[in-house]
């Protein structure tokens, strides 16, 4: 009875079929129960149980439902439970399937398939574009059928998730797999669970090889194991996780990486690698340009393999993270690791500066001295990592840990410093060094002490204090911004020494020296060679800077070059605002100093005057001076006068006339000095005037910061501990002051940098106007050594011949171009030496200096590729006498006159013509065109005449 009755009801189930109004969205079949019959589970699904002696009812129903339509539109999810599938059935259901519109899940448990219904299952798949969805599970498809599917998916552009539950589809069902994923590109889910986790490697590798955007996850319960994930892959975060995988599996996951750009994070933690593993990831990093993280955390690699990873990071431009740590390498991977993450000299760059955080350490790392070193090494200089950790170290005592903080006083990068677990960080030494250092750097914001002796002791909740009040903001207002910067009297000072060609400059100061020395020789022995006739004859080049020390008080000479070719960068060094300085205008009894020619008294007022009128010119071009120019005139050669002579009664007389004429505008010294640089006697009377000078102007001018004063010791003390450098870079000059500098010193990370970059630039500016260093503000560096500067690089720049070295572009010539001739021109002449000019400043940083300077011009300074135009380029250059081109009938020459409001006491000085005439040149250069193709030939001209 209780048979019939279930017939009844797949009959009734037939009949219901066949009407419209049967329309369900889900059919579930069982072919393993013992009783037939269908039930309908919710409002829209309906489960039939068909049991061994109805099966011709199965394919009934599957025929009937191939040819209803109202079904066939309904009709969205397909499952069939415990199913022999004959060929017939398989038949049917692909008429069922290719009718059916909506169909999007097909579910397949416990099925059992032989090759031909698998074959044409696979053709079913081949045609259809409609399921989105199929699930194989426990159906024993083996790799045959694997491949089958595989083959059919090539084709299929519709389904979207394939999964293959506890079917041991083995390596070959995995390759067949992979390959078509090389094809397919509509799979966005692949979920394979197998007893060998050796399918995971293939399938991975095709997903990242050919880049796809596909969902993988791979399980594996081998010899009857709990089951575990092998590999999962979800591109909506981009993270690759990597459970655990054989070697050979894992090198060829890695070797699809290097050009895959859907992975941002791997995560290998726990996989046990090995050096050939890390060989081929280190080509992953010099090609990857997608990868932001890596987790090698417990990886067992060994220091061979962290080598590999190391010199990869030497090319890696994209990864921010690396885990290493819980690995086996001891101090050589350490330094290896750390190497593309520091710099070894100041001219050198880091070799990687995307990398933000690095971890390593642990039980079995082994850091040692060669390790702490490249740790030192690397916080010292870096400029990139943000986070670094150091975990479970058991290797470092506490002296170590010491160092590593003591380090970080000048890294104002890192943030984040982990220690977790390092049995090292224990005692009160390192207690306070971890405090001293907080105070000294604030951009320290977490300090990670878990598991440490200063955290389980309690200690360190010293240090999250601090670092508290770091977080906080500190407001300051501008009056108090040099409020605990006290005043004091200057304690150098600066004596230019002027005057033309053969004046005996060079000689007098060298004399001047040596009477500030202590040696015990005779005098004439000092200065015998200093005032041969070989000497006398070659020409200082450039500017020279000479220093002696007075009883704590410093007194430099700058000798101004007298050639033409250095006047214009007189006005450049000419000292600032209220420096403590003053002048010698020195003038020669003759025009030679190897003949007895002497100078008429006419010469010797020219020669004041131009110097005098210089002095002024530029004291009323720079700000308002606080005091008139001090000024001494010195005559030398006064030994080769015959006694008495008229001619030096008429060069005194001509002398006081010019004084006269410059009362008012110059503080003369009362007494008109005369000086023979081999009288021992002669020149201390001019040392102990500089003396006496120097003393009385240092309490005239106006005070100066006392921190200045201390700089200038720090300052020489940071040039012996870097190797004598000539140049700073403000980034340098910004370590120095939080370090050792705490009134310029950042007292919190939040604290307003601008005030404090304010008081650094403030005295910078400063130590400039005493002459102390020669400061750049928008070059971002100071030049420590000016006589270096002065001498070596400026008087070989303002020498620089463009026209003979390159190929102009209507009188301009390119930035890159003038970089080349620049490094060509400065390097040293004697063989194997190199220049000290291109040690310390770059050549991209000398154009713009030459710019700062106006020693060159841009024809376009808005745009940072402009054409240059140097003054020397010019067709009358530096040197060349200012005189107008031979007049001809068909050429009219138009000319503008320029002088001064006060031209008796000022001038427009050498140095303005060669701007005047660049900036002429840039801006009028298309009129000048203009009036040329009228035919009409301008040609315009400056008028440079002695004091006009």
């Amino acid at each position: 009875m209780g048979s019939n009755q279930n017939l009844r009801e797949l009959q009734w189930l037939l009949q219901m079929i066949k009407s419209e109004s049967f329309n369900p969205q889900s059919i579930s079949f069982y072919l393993s129960h013992r009783t037939s019959g269908c039930y309908q589970e919710t409002e829209n699904s309906v489960n039939i149980n068909i049991s061994e002696d109805s099966l011709s009812y199965f394919s009934n129903i599957l025929s009937d439902l191939g040819t209803a339509k109202n079904i066939q539109s309904s009709l969205t999810n397909l499952e069939f439970h415990c199913v022999e599938w004959g060929l017939e059935q398989l038949v049917y259901l692909g008429i069922l399937l290719q009718n059916s519109s909506n169909i999007k899940q097909l579910v397949f448990r416990l099925n059992r398939f032989n090759i031909e219904c698998l074959s044409e299952l696979c053709e079913v798949l081949k045609r259809n574009r409609v399921i989105k969805e199929i699930m194989i599970s426990e159906s024993g498809i083996g790799p045959v059928g694997a491949g089958l599917i595989a083959s059919a998916l090539k084709l299929n552009e519709s389904l979207e998730e394939l999964q293959i539950w506890e079917d041991s589809i083995g390596s070959k069902g995995a390759e067949e797999l992979s390959k078509m994923i090389e094809v397919n590109s509509t799979l966005k889910l692949l979920t394979i669970f197998d007893s060998h986790p050796i399918t995971a490697a293939s399938l991975i590798s095709a997903v990242l090889a050919r880049n796809r955007a596909m969902e993988v996850h791979v399980w594996s319960g081998e010899n009857g194991e709990r089951s575990s994930k092998v590999v999962e892959f979800v591109p909506d975060n981009s993270t690759l996780r990597i459970y655990r995988l054989h070697l050979s599996g894992a090198v060829r996951v890695a070797c699809s990486l290097g050009w895959n750009s859907t992975v941002k994070s791997l995560d290998m933690t726990g996989v046990r690698l090995k050096s050939r593993w890390a060989k081929e990831f280190r080509w992953v990093l010099e090609q990857n340009r997608s990868l932001k993280e890596v987790r090698l955390s417990k990886t067992s690699l060994k220091d061979k393999g962290v080598v590999y990873v190391a010199a990869g990071l030497f090319k890696n431009q994209c990864l921010e993270s690396l885990y290493l740590d819980g690995n086996w390498f001891s101090g050589i991977g350490v330094e290896h690791l750390l190497c593309p993450l520091s710099r070894f000299s100041a001219l050198q760059y880091q070799a990687n500066i995307t990398l933000k955080s690095v971890t390593f350490g642990g039980g079995k790392t082994k850091i040692g001295r060669d390790g702490l070193a490249s740790i030192m090494q690397m916080l010292t200089t870096n400029e990139s990592v943000i986070k670094l950790g150091i975990y479970d170290d058991e290797s470092l005592g506490a002296d170590d840990f010491v160092k590593i903080f003591k380090s970080l006083e000048r890294n104002a990068t890192l943030r984040y410093l982990s220690l977790q677990g390092c049995r090292g960080v224990r005692g009160d030494v390192v207690l306070d060094t971890i405090m001293q250092t907080l105070q000294v750097n604030p951009w320290i914001e977490d300090i990670d002490l878990a598991r440490t002796p200063l955290q389980n002791s309690g200690k360190a909740d010293g240090i999250y204090q601090r670092l508290g009040q770091n977080g906080k903001t500190e407001l300051e207002t501008d009056t108090d911004l040099f409020k605990d910067m006290p005043l004091t009297e200057p304690k150098s000072c600066r004596v230019f020494f002027c005057g033309q060609e053969y004046a005996g400059k060079t000689a007098l100061c060298n004399s001047i020296s040596h009477n500030f020395s202590s040696s015990k020789l005779p005098y004439i022995d000092q200065v015998r060679n200093l005032v041969n006739p070989v000497e006398q004859a070659v020409r200082t080049s450039g500017m020279k800077i000479k220093t002696f020390r007075d009883e704590g008080t410093k007194i430099s000479i700058w000798n101004l070059g007298g050639q033409h070719d250095s006047y214009s960068l007189h006005d450049l060094m000419f000292p600032g605002h209220g420096s403590a300085s003053f002048f010698l205008i020195i003038s020669s009894l003759f025009r030679k100093p190897n003949n007895r020619e002497p100078k008429t008294p006419a010469e010797i007022e020219e020669d004041l005057q131009y110097w005098l009128r210089f002095i002024v010119s530029n004291s009323r071009r720079a700000l308002q001076q606080c005091m008139l120019p001090n000024v001494t005139i010195v005559l030398t050669h006064f030994d080769k006068i015959n006694q008495p002579s008229q001619n030096l009664q008429l060069a005194v007389n001509s002398i006081q006339r010019v004084r006269d004429k410059f009362q008012g505008f110059i503080d003369f010294y009362p007494t008109v000095l005369t000086v023979d640089a081999r009288s021992s006697a002669s020149v201390s009377k001019l040392t102990h005037h500089l003396r006496k000078t120097s003393k009385t102007i240092l309490q005239r001018v106006p005070r100066v910061y006392q921190l200045c004063n201390d700089l200038i010791q720090i300052l020489s003390d940071w040039r012996a501990e870097n190797y004598n450098k000539l140049a700073m870079k403000w980034k340098e000059f910004d370590e120095l002051c939080q370090v050792k500098v705490p009134p310029l010193r950042i007292r919190s990370r939040h604290d307003n940098k601008g005030k404090v970059e304010m008081r650094r630039k403030a005295v910078a500016i400063c130590l400039h106007h005493m002459g102390e260093v020669i400061y750049f503000d928008e070059l971002g560096f100071l030049i420590l050594d000016c006589d270096w500067f002065c001498s070596d690089v400026l008087g070989q720049l303002v020498k620089l011949d463009v026209r003979k070295q390159s190929s102009m572009e209507n009188g301009f010539v390119s930035r890159n171009e003038v970089e080349k001739i620049l490094r060509g021109s400065l390097q040293s002449q004697i063989p194997g030496m190199s220049s000290k000019v291109l040690e310390n400043i770059e050549a991209s940083d000398l154009v713009m200096m030459m710019l700062k300077l106006e020693l060159c011009y841009e024809q376009n300074p808005s745009d940072p590729n402009s054409l240059l135009l140097i003054p020397s380029i010019l067709e009358e250059g530096r040197g060349k006498p200012q005189r107008w081109q031979l007049s001809t009938a068909d050429c009219v020459y138009a000319g503008r006159h320029l002088e001064c409001d006060d031209s008796s006491h000022t001038f427009l000085t050498p140095g303005f013509f060669p701007r005047l005439q660049a900036i002429s040149l840039s801006f009028l250069a298309p009129l000048i065109l203009f009036y040329c193709c009228l035919c009409f030939h301008v040609k315009l001209n400056v008028c440079k005449n002695k004091g006009k």
